[in-house]
């Protein structure tokens, strides 16, 4: 077979043109074989040469302004879910279509047509605008922290696996339970089950807290409360110096003082970008991989059970897996601590702070505050003033200090403030001794601005000068403010003499009856009640005939001269 092949391959070259079609005829008679089958056959005994490259190869017909339009259709095909529902050929008949695209290109013989899809792809990619270039992950910045408790990284996320009804956990059908019957997580959505993970970023330590419902910020409170305690066997615990978390949950003002009071600076990644907390991104797999997938395996009672178990299973992961980055186990990194960055928590107090509002309560003639049955200096508080009411708030790192809420721009700021204390004689211990020293109260506003005040009144340069100047009994301003000048400013106004009416006294007996007139409007309205139909014109021929007003008794002979005809004129419409 191999002789009969290579003895085709002769006599196909000695054909030339034209006659290689009757050489493979005939041998497709003699071997029994097929042209496809014939062809194979050939490339695999014969050595086939080197296929001519195209004149036009490496070239690139596509504008860069065409690719850019491409591109960005393209581009805007994509949903949310990252689905492609524009492919190209469907774009390039978009573009092509509209005319904002020609991609075309010209052959060798002039002929014009249009790029291929393929051809397209090449010259997007070699553009660098292809959308699956476009869409890769811009480069990541890598972040380093000194010490541990530095900076902590909170995520929360909904188990996929189990929610909480009310006869305990139990695990969730994907078929009752999947994407497109929204209205069965409906009804659970308050009974599902919420996994809040806490890293420090420099051990890689993770802690891991379980609460019913979803995200919430009372939720996350309590997940990073329960991280912040001591608890025995456990490391990782106390105030870390800041705190990386999610956008999405919106953060409330006790939550923002509790942060504030931890003195805790709060680091919120921007939204889309999830990777700047990787690390708690990556302990969220861990955690639902090495910890709740025995939750298949065994009866899961209640939340209480999950979060023992969790913990049993922190000491054991964070004590033996070693991390690839220090190359020892999470908690033999975190105990390399010092004890100036370790900042114990009062946990008790952090919950008051968290659930309560601040105190008010007013300053006294001492410039302390009554506060959870103790006094509280606030003579440091800026602009203190006696009398002013002050918010006061706990300080969950120093139980025997407490805050002072003050606000600045519309954002809260805690000033801590001492308690006060007191000697074995009930008197405050930083009192001045009376027959020994002397102290003076901080100047307050309410003192500042009095100076001011008096220095603008007497004019004087010094307190002493002013003081001098009351003592004098000087006139207030130099005597230069006129108290009286306003009575001076009166409006121009041109008075105009009123026609008056001469006072007659008038004598009345009782046998005497005044006489009673109506106006002309009065009388027409009489009429009009006698069966006379009021006009303009009637009204204007009794104003003329009674000038002075009509007697009341005159009205029947009023109505009967308006109804009678008098010469060519009519009266009442008649």
């Amino acid at each position: 077979m191999i002789e009969a092949l290579l003895d085709l391959q002769a006599r196909l070259q000695r054909a030339g043109y034209g006659g290689k079609g009757a050489v493979m005829d005939d041998a497709c008679r003699r071997l029994r074989m097929s042209k496809a089958t014939l062809h194979r056959k050939l490339k695999e005994v014969v050595v086939q040469p080197e296929r001519k490259r195209r004149v036009d190869a490496g070239q690139c017909t596509l504008t860069l302004k065409e690719a850019e339009i491409i591109s960005a259709v393209m581009m805007e095909g994509y949903r949310a879910n990252d689905k492609k529902i524009l492919s190209l050929p469907k774009v390039l008949e978009i573009v092509r279509g509209d005319g904002r695209v020609r991609a075309e290109v010209v052959d060798a013989d002039g002929v014009l047509s249009p790029l291929s899809a393929s051809a397209v792809a090449r010259a997007l990619r070699r553009y660098r605008l292809h959308p699956e270039q476009l869409r890769r992950p811009a480069p990541a910045t890598p972040m380093r922290t000194e010490h541990p408790n530095e900076v902590w990284q909170i995520d929360a996320s909904i188990s996929t696996l189990f929610y909480v009804p009310e006869g305990g956990v139990a695990d969730m059908s994907p078929a009752e339970f999947y994407k497109n019957k929204p209205g069965n997580f409906e009804k659970i959505k308050r009974q599902r089950l919420t996994r809040w993970v806490i890293t420090d970023h420099c051990s890689g330590s993770i802690f891991v807290h379980y609460v019913a419902g979803g995200e919430s910020i009372a939720s996350m409170a309590e997940a990073l409360l329960a991280a912040m305690a001591e608890r025995p066997g456990h490391q990782m615990y106390g105030a870390p110096l800041a705190l990386m978390m999610d956008p999405g949950v919106g953060i409330t003002p006790a939550f923002r003082r509790l942060l504030r009071a931890l003195q805790i600076e709060q680091i919120i990644n921007a939204v889309g970008n999830p990777r700047a907390k990787g690390q708690v991104e990556g302990a969220q797999n861990i955690v639902e991989c090495d910890f709740e997938s025995g939750f298949k395996l065994t009866h899961v009672p209640s939340i209480a059970w999950i979060n023992e178990q969790a913990m049993r299973w922190m000491r054991w992961f964070n004590s033996t897996r070693v991390h690839s980055r220090t190359e020892v186990t999470r908690w033999a990194k975190w105990m390399e601590i010092r004890a100036d960055v370790l900042r114990v928590v009062d946990v008790s107090l952090a919950r008051q702070l968290l659930s309560s509002e601040p105190e008010t309560r007013a300053v006294n003639q001492f410039l302390q505050v009554q506060f959870d049955g103790a006094l509280w200096s606030v003579r440091d508080v800026p602009n203190v003033m006696v009398g002013e009411r002050l918010d006061i708030t706990w300080n969950p790192l120093r139980p025997e200090a407490a805050f002072v809420v003050d606000r600045e721009d519309g954002q809260e700021v805690l000033i801590e403030i001492p308690k006060v204390e007191r000697d074995d004689n009930g008197f405050f211990a930083d009192a001045a001794h009376i027959r020994h020293e002397y102290k003076a109260m901080p100047s307050t506003a309410a003192d500042a601005g009095r100076k001011r005040v008096e220095a603008l009144a007497t004019g004087a340069a010094s307190e002493a000068e002013a003081k001098a100047a009351r003592r004098a009994k000087q006139t207030p301003f130099g005597g230069t403010l006129d108290p009286y000048k306003h009575l001076d400013d009166v409006p121009d106004v041109v008075l105009l003499p009123r026609r008056g009416t001469e006072l007659v006294p008038q004598v009345r007996t009782a046998s005497v009856v005044p006489i009673v007139r109506l106006t002309a409007f009065q009388a027409l309205q009489a009429l009009s009640r006698m069966g006379v139909t009021p006009t303009a014109d009637t009204h204007a021929r009794i104003a003329e005939w009674y000038p002075d007003g009509v007697p009341e008794t005159d009205i029947e002979q009023l109505k009967h001269r308006l109804t009678v005809r008098r010469g060519l004129r009519v009266v009442g419409g008649q």
